[in-house]
């Protein structure tokens, strides 16, 4: 097993009094890491919110029920929790009345689950999202010089566990994977009702990588209107597909003031789904796979580590950019993305007179770990 960054996390919050809650999308390990994680814990007992018998277990749960149904456990793991009804105050009864048990939750669906246990759980709950392998996390497992010879592989196939472990069946399993996120994740909810259009709306994006995306031209494309575009993207956001970054704007005038761009959190999945697994020599796109890359690397990297920062890119009117600016404690941080090492790049004047407390750097091949893993 490739052990998780979350795993010791996790294992020094639990018997804290506080539930504990594990998002992320589907396959990324969150039943492999919980496994892992209470495997040496003495009476634990899994529940699966799809089955019936759980849910109506807690359809009419009070403290006593559960207490009687729970027995001697020391730890409940509900796995795709949001399946159930109020989860949220049936998790509260549990934290709150059975104190000495330790509740543990995941589920793939951020929004639902969150939207079910932030307010009854406010204050008593612990909350990780688990992304798919990070460098870091093999880097540790089979060291760094091996996993950076991985580097164009990961470029093109992405981090999903069941990917890395394909032994040359990464097409087919990154096609099995990008069906379940579009079909198991998105497409079945009542509020999808053109899922032609979604898919649509993905490829587009795909497309799009790397640069300012509009809503009202994703609707052209999509033959949707800007409001349908915006909600599918933040439902995509949701189920962990894509995030989306902002533009900083703040002291100058020219500066893009409400603009964004959109990434995928695994290059394998954006990959897949504009059928392009061509090697890195051959695209003409490895420019946006190398900052996607980065991007998606570094989105671990602040949540492994409790990193607290804003995320933007720069740009003004008359073209001057910046990759990806990140604020931490009043300064800003600023990175240019070069898959050659060998290109040169200066950082905008407007910048850095704009924004005079800051540090600039150029991230190629040739010092990305330190950006991703340090």
């Amino acid at each position: 097993m490739i052990p998780r960054i979350l795993s010791e996390k996790i294992r020094k919050l639990m018997f804290k009094g506080k539930a504990i809650i594990l998002t992320g999308a589907r396959r990324t390990g969150k039943t492999t890491l919980l496994t892992e994680l209470v495997k040496s814990v003495p009476g634990v007992r899994w529940m699966n919110g799809d089955e019936p018998d759980v849910q109506g277990l807690f359809e009419q749960a009070t403290s006593t029920r559960l207490r009687a149904e729970l027995g001697s456990a020391k730890v409940i793991v509900i796995d795709e929790a949001q399946r159930i009804r109020d989860i949220g105050l049936k998790m509260k009864l549990i934290t709150d009345q059975i104190p000495e048990v330790q509740l543990i939750a995941s589920g793939s669906s951020s929004f639902e689950l969150a939207n079910k246990v932030n307010e009854p759980l406010t204050g008593r709950k612990w909350e990780f999202l688990l992304f798919p392998f990070s460098f870091s996390e093999m880097k540790q497992y089979h060291g760094g010089m091996e996993e950076k010879r991985m580097l164009k592989h990961r470029l093109i196939y992405g981090y999903y566990p069941e990917v890395v472990n394909a032994n040359g069946n990464e097409r087919d399993i990154l096609k099995l994977l990008t069906d379940s996120y579009l079909h198991k994740d998105i497409l079945m909810w009542e509020q999808i009702r053109r899922p032609e259009k979604l898919v649509k709306l993905l490829q587009a994006l795909a497309f799009q990588l790397g640069n300012e995306v509009s809503y009202h031209e994703l609707g052209h494309i999509t033959d949707l209107d800007k409001v349908t575009v915006e909600k599918y993207i933040h439902l995509l956001e949701q189920t962990f597909i894509i995030f989306r970054l902002g533009s900083l704007s703040r002291n100058l005038r020219k500066e893009l003031k409400a603009s964004r761009k959109v990434y995928f959190y695994d290059n394998g999945i954006r990959n897949a789904i504009i059928s392009n697994f061509n090697t890195p020599e051959l695209r003409q796109d490895i420019g946006s796979l190398w900052e996607n890359f980065l991007m998606s690397e570094r989105a671990k990297h602040l949540h492994y580590n409790s990193i607290w920062a804003n995320r933007f890119f720069w740009r003004t009117h008359d073209q001057q950019e910046i990759d990806y600016v990140e604020e931490r404690d009043g300064k800003f941080f600023a990175y240019e993305f070069k898959w050659n090492p060998k290109s040169k790049y200066r950082f905008s004047k407007s910048f850095t007179n704009a924004y005079p407390d800051n540090e600039t750097k150029i991230v190629s091949q040739n010092n990305f770990e330190e950006f991703v893993d340090l």
